[in-house]
C-alpha cells in the first residue's frame, strides 16, 4: 500500500554529461529515427506495383502499411517501455534496430500478401523499441532548461526519414524498374519493389553498431514512494505506475487523444499522397516522390527548429505550458487547414504548394507534443508513459489510412475519389483532436508545476 508519492532531490545541471557528447548521442538517435521512418514509409511509394503484382485492394494495402506494422508496434511498446525504465536503453535500441532492418529486407522476399504482412509485423516489432527508450535516454542527457530543444531535434527524424524515403526511394524505384530483373540463387527473380525493400533495409545495421558507442547516463527526476511500513523506495511496480498516471488521467488522456489527430493526419498523408497524385493529376511516382520529398526534408526540419525556438522564447517569458501552447499554435495555423484543403486543389502544382504548411505543421506539432510529455513524466515511468502515448496515438492514428481506404472502396466505390476520402477523414479527425488539445492545456500547466517541484527536497509523508 502506498501512503504517499514524493520526489527525490534532483541532480544539479552540472551533473549532466558533456553537452558535446550528449548532442552526439542525440544525432545517432535522430539518424535511427530517420531510418525507422524510411523503412516504414517506403511501402507508400510502391502501393501501385504491389497492388498489381499481388492482386490486392486499397483496403488490403492499407492493412500492410498500418495494421501489420502498427499492431505489434503499439502493443509491444508497453512491455518494452517497462524494460527501458529498468534496463539498458542502449541495448534495447540496438536490438530493435537490428530486428526492423532485417525484417524490412525480408519484405523484399515476400511472394504473397500473407508473407508481406508477416514481414511488416516484424518491422513493427523492431521499431517498437526505439521511441520509449530513445526519449527516456535523451531526457537524462539534458537538464530541463535545454531538454525540450534536444527532444524536438530528435523528432526531426520523422521529416528527414520521410523525406529521404520519398527522394531516395522514388529515384531508387525508377532505377530498379529500368534495370534488368534481379535473380537471386535459391530465391528466384525479384520484382523492382522487392529489390527496393532489401536495399533500404540492410544499411541500417551500421547504425545498430554505432549504438555501442552510446553510454547509459544516470537516471534523473526519480520519484520516491513511501510504503505502508514507512520504508522509502524508488522501484515502482506496474500497479504503482498505473496508479500514478490514473490520478492524473485528465492530463494524460487529453494529451494522448489530442495528439492522435497529428498521427492520423500524418499517417494519412505519408501513406496516400503519392497515390493521390498518381490517380488525380497523373503524376508519376518519381515526380511526386521528388517534389514531396524535397518539401518534407526542408519544411519538416524548419517546423521542428522554429517550434523549438518559439517554445523556448515562451518558456523564458514565464509560460509554464510553453511546449503545448506552441503545439496548438502549429496545429491551428499550419497543419489542420492545409491538410483538409490540399486534396481539394484543382491542380497538382497547387496541392504540392500546400504540402509545405502541411509538412511544417506536422513536424511542428509532433515534436512539441512528444517533448511536452517528457517534461511531466517521472524517470521511473518515462519510457512506460512514452510507450502508452505511442500506443494510443498509433492505435488511433493507424486507423486513419485504413479509414481513407474504406471510404474510397465502400463509400465512393471509385479509386479516383481518393482525394475526397483523404479530405473527409482529415477534417473529422482535426475537429476531435483540436478539442482534446484545448481541454488538455490547463491540466498540462498543473502537471508542469508538479514536475518542477521534483527539484525540491523530499517532503514528509
Amino acid at each position: 500500500m502506498i501512503r504517499s508519492m514524493t520526489p527525490t532531490a534532483q541532480e544539479q545541471d552540472s551533473g549532466y554529461p558533456n553537452p558535446g557528447y550528449a548532442w552526439y548521442v542525440v544525432s545517432i538517435l535522430t539518424v535511427a529515427y530517420l531510418l525507422s521512418f524510411l523503412d516504414r514509409q517506403i511501402l507508400a511509394l510502391m502501393v501501385e506495383p504491389i497492388r498489381r503484382d499481388l492482386d490486392i485492394s486499397d483496403t488490403q494495402v492499407s492493412l500492410l502499411g498500418n495494421l501489420a506494422f502498427g499492431l505489434f508496434y503499439t502493443i509491444l511498446g508497453l512491455p518494452i517501455g517497462r524494460a527501458a525504465d529498468r534496463f539498458s536503453r542502449r541495448g534495447i535500441i540496438a536490438a530493435g534496430l537490428t530486428i526492423w532492418c532485417l525484417m524490412t529486407a525480408m519484405c523484399g522476399l515476400a511472394r504473397n500478401f500473407g508473407q508481406l504482412f508477416l514481414a511488416r509485423v516484424g518491422v513493427g516489432v523492431g521499431e517498437a523499441a526505439l521511441n520509449p527508450a530513445a526519449l527516456s535516454l535523451i531526457s537524462d542527457y539534458f537538464p530541463r532548461k535545454t531538454r525540450g530543444r534536444a527532444l524536438t531535434f530528435y523528432n526531426m527524424g520523422v521529416s528527414l526519414g520521410v523525406g529521404v524515403a520519398l527522394i531516395f526511394g522514388g529515384q531508387l524505384i525508377a532505377w530498379v524498374a529500368s534495370a534488368p530483373p534481379l535473380d537471386v540463387p535459391g530465391i528466384g527473380q525479384l520484382r523492382a519493389w522487392q529489390t527496393v525493400f532489401i536495399l533500404v533495409g540492410l544499411p541500417g545495421l551500421l547504425i545498430a553498431l554505432l549504438m555501442l558507442t552510446v553510454r547509459e547516463p544516470a537516471r534523473r527526476d526519480r520519484l520516491q514512494i513511501q510504503l505502508a511500513d514507512g520504508r522509502m523506495t524508488e522501484n515502482l511496480t506496474v500497479r504503482q505506475t498505473v496508479a500514478y498516471l490514473g490520478q492524473r488521467w485528465r492530463t494524460y488522456l487529453t494529451h494522448f487523444l489530442g495528439m492522435s489527430v497529428v498521427t492520423i493526419l500524418g499517417y494519412n498523408y505519408f501513406f496516400w499522397v503519392p497515390s493521390m497524385f498518381v490517380r488525380t493529376w497523373g503524376w508519376t511516382i518519381p515526380e511526386i516522390s521528388l517534389g514531396y520529398g524535397l518539401i518534407t526534408i526542408t519544411a519538416g526540419p524548419l517546423g521542428v527548429l522554429v517550434s523549438g525556438w518559439v517554445a523556448q522564447r515562451l518558456r523564458e517569458r514565464g509560460y509554464e505550458d510553453a511546449l503545448m501552447r506552441t503545439c496548438i499554435f502549429g496545429a491551428v495555423v499550419f497543419l489542420i487547414p492545409a491538410s483538409i484543403l490540399t486534396p481539394l486543389m484543382p491542380t497538382g502544382q497547387l496541392a504540392l504548394a500546400l504540402l509545405v504548411p502541411v509538412s511544417i505543421g506536422g513536424a511542428w506539432v509532433t515534436a512539441t507534443g512528444a517533448a511536452a510529455l517528457q517534461m511531466i513524466a517521472p524517470n521511473q515511468m518515462r519510457a512506460q508513459t512514452t510507450a502508452m502515448y505511442y500506443f494510443v496515438i498509433n492505435i488511433l492514428g493507424l486507423l486513419g489510412p485504413t479509414a481513407v481506404g474504406l471510404v474510397t472502396d465502400f463509400g465512393f466505390g471509385d479509386d479516383g475519389a481518393l482525394r475526397w476520402s483523404l479530405s473527409i477523414v482529415c477534417a473529422g479527425a482535426s475537429v476531435m483532436g483540436l478539442t482534446f488539445l484545448l481541454l488538455h492545456l490547463p491540466h498540462y500547466r498543473a502537471s508542469v508545476r508538479e514536475a518542477e517541484s521534483w527539484g525540491q527536497a523530499v517532503r514528509s509523508a
